[in-house]
């Protein structure tokens, strides 16, 4: 899935920002974003956040054969992995040029500059060395992937400890941390990155670029540095040419941000050492910040006891006294009162409208005699008006009694007997028939 463009109108502001030594997020042009780093509960794990970027080191280790041309040198190897949970541009499983690009880097920045001890890593010579795996996931984009990428993948090794081994003859024992302490690694120094963006040409130059800032920069300058001012690798992308003082200039400011960086990560390993000797909290649970939504945190603050009589006095003697009249409870119906002015309950007694419902439904139900009729006779049980229809009915369930005028009756009636005489007079037609066929 491709990443969404920025529109003209999006990248004419952020030029015209730029252009004013502007940025969205309120810094100045050379400020670098805040750095907030975490460790987990195990050695060679962290998590470094640089301003919305995060990304997950962690370091393991392994017993292998060295490499032939290397017998007595440990391997490195370093994996960085966009995920697309960082971001909906990476694809999982396929290698992006932007990847191979920050692999390369990350390979020449820490490998190639020697900050770790290999030699070091040699258990046997041309038989068991150390292999050492520096595996980075980037949980979330928001620009600078490889300063983020470097400094997660120093620190994850600065907090490493490989297990200890000792050697008697040819054979290799390897103990566990309950049985001798982890040994860390030997580090000479730390390369770190610091990114540089260029827009118009190299008109103008931002430090840390956000992700909508390397959307519209027109090219970009990596220098990696040491504490001490040594240039580890240097990398320019983006086909513009920069002068030997732009070069210049951005390694000074590299060399101030590096020695910035230094110290915060010296300060994070200290405290988190201190915790684990000390015995107290540490990991990623720990270091997340204990606030929800639903605590609310007040300072407490001492209150003087001594003269709370005298307190409560004063408030009594300048407090109004209350009514000597007391209101008497009004009854409007059982179960119901009112005390003082107030509405009259609307909602009246049950008890009094049921019988009133009752007493409505006796008076329209007519007596079970009105209600008794003769099927089939032509007389009425009740006298009503001409023409009129009267419906009985107590309830759903039960069934329909309607009772018809006189008129009506007597019609059916009539009707009745007409059908009576008819039916008589064709019976009587095929009697004589019959007997008459009899007869012949």
């Amino acid at each position: 899935m491709k990443e969404t463009p920025l529109s003209n109108c999006e990248k004419r502001f952020l030029l015209r920002a730029i252009e004013e030594r502007k940025r969205l997020d309120g810094r100045q042009c050379y400020d670098y974003r805040n750095i907030r780093i975490s460790f987990g509960t195990d050695y060679g794990c962290c998590i470094v956040e640089l301003g919305k970027t995060r990304v997950l080191g962690q370091v393991s280790c392994e017993l292998v054969s060295p490499k032939a041309n290397r017998a007595t040198e440990g391997i490195l190897f370093f994996n960085l992995e966009l995920s697309p949970m960082a971001s909906p541009a990476f694809e999982p499983g396929r290698q992006s040029e932007l990847l191979v690009k920050l692999n390369r880097l990350l390979e020449r920045c820490l490998r190639n500059s020697k900050c770790i001890d290999t030699e070091s890593l040699c258990v046997v010579a041309g038989e068991k060395v150390w292999q050492i795996r520096v595996d980075l996931h980037l949980l979330n984009h928001g620009g600078n992937i490889i300063d983020a990428a470097s400094i997660a993948a120093i620190v994850a090794l600065c907090h490493f400890r490989r297990p200890d081994v000792s050697v008697q003859g040819e054979e290799v024992t390897l103990y566990t941390p309950e049985e001798r302490d982890p040994v860390p690694l030997s580090i000479h120094h730390m390369p770190i990155c610091v990114s540089f963006a260029f827009f118009q040409q190299g008109t103008y130059l931002l430090v840390d670029p956000s992700e909508q800032e390397e959307r519209v920069m027109d090219g970009l300058l990596v220098i990696a540095m040491n504490k001490h001012r040594e240039i580890c690798t240097i990398q320019s992308s983006g086909g513009i040419m920069l002068l030997k003082d732009q070069v210049l200039v951005c390694s000074k400011i590299t060399g101030v941000k590096v020695a910035e960086i230094t110290e915060l990560i010296q300060k994070a390993l200290a405290n988190d050492q201190k915790a684990r000797k000390e015995g107290g909290k540490f990991g990623f649970a720990e270091s997340i910040p204990n606030q929800r939504i639903t605590a609310f945190k007040i300072e407490q603050s001492p209150i003087d006891t001594d003269d709370v009589q005298e307190q409560a006095e004063e408030i009594i003697a300048k407090a109004t006294p209350p009514s000597e009249v007391l209101a008497n409870p009004v009854l409007w119906a059982p179960g119901t009162a009112q005390i003082g002015e107030g509405v009259e309950n609307s909602w009246g007694d049950f008890e009094e409208s049921e019988k009133e419902e009752e007493e409505m439904a006796e008076e329209k139900s007519p007596t079970t005699e009105d209600q008794t009729m003769e099927m089939g006779d032509t007389s009425a049980g009740t006298k009503n008006k001409k023409d009129e229809t009267i419906v009985l009915s107590d309830s759903e369930e039960e069934d329909v009694i309607i009772l018809e005028p006189e008129g009506a009756q007597k019609n059916r009636a009539e009707t009745a007997c007409k059908q009576d005489i008819a039916s008589k007079k064709t019976g009587s037609k095929k009697k004589r028939k019959s007997y008459s066929h009899k007869k012949h």
